[in-house]
């Protein structure tokens, strides 16, 4: 089809003003807690105030904006207990969503979740030599990828969308560490690979405690 609708062309628009905001409420050009004017942001990224709007419902629904009493909207916060209750959630999530990939999963989710692995170890490598916002978006992508990856195998529609949703609301802790130099790449790249190891031998125990613990150090600094 050559031609769009006006209707397809606005949501081409969203999709683009969606992508622009997610990302810099990632990497902290919008801050935690910063009001979103509408006019602001259209003279910052364009767009009407129609898709904006639709934009800002778009990132509301996803937990990155939340919408105040006065009918405007606020990037979400970013506080310890905020972290700690995504954290917590991810784990509950994630746990069952592995829980039922081990039992369910066949070759071809194994052979997806090495794939990842792969890509995520080429990113980690990269990224560990010193990162740029490019480099930085690619490593984080690598880490959704593999982390979607392990619990693609569950057959919940729901279960993956709900992690889709928490593991974009902890972006911006896992990206503020990177910033800040408190990753610990060599211990991240062993249970990486004790985990990928845990998965394809259906160790239960070990991939469940093994997940938690890859959880909580992309979301805490690691000693």
């Amino acid at each position: 089809m050559i031609f769009r609708s006006s209707g397809e062309e606005d949501e081409t628009i969203v999709t683009m003003l969606a992508s622009a905001l997610r990302k810099d409420i990632s990497f902290g050009t919008l801050r935690p807690d910063q009001k979103l004017k509408i006019n602001e942001l259209r003279a910052r990224y364009g767009g009407s105030n129609h898709s904006m709007r639709e934009t800002l419902r778009i990132l509301s629904s996803e937990g990155l904006v939340e919408a105040t009493s006065q009918r405007g909207f606020r990037v979400t916060s970013a506080t310890e207990n905020d972290l700690r209750d995504i954290a917590l959630v991810r784990g509950e999530i994630e746990k069952l969503a592995l829980g039922l990939a081990l039992d369910a999963g066949d070759v071809a989710w194994e052979g997806r979740v090495i794939a990842a692995h792969h890509a995520l170890q080429r990113a980690e490598e990269a990224v560990s030599q010193g990162s740029d916002d490019l480099t930085a978006l690619k490593w984080d992508e690598a880490c959704r990828a593999f982390s979607a990856a392990v619990i693609e195998g569950c057959g919940s529609p729901r279960l993956i969308e709900m992690h889709r949703r928490l593991f974009d609301q902890s972006r911006r802790f896992r990206l503020a560490n990177l910033r800040e130099g408190r990753l610990n790449f060599a211990a991240r790249k062993t249970r990486q690979r004790a985990l990928l190891d845990a998965i394809l031998a259906r160790h239960r125990d070990q991939a469940l405690t093994l997940l938690q613990d890859d959880i909580q150090a992309d979301l805490w600094a690691e000693p």
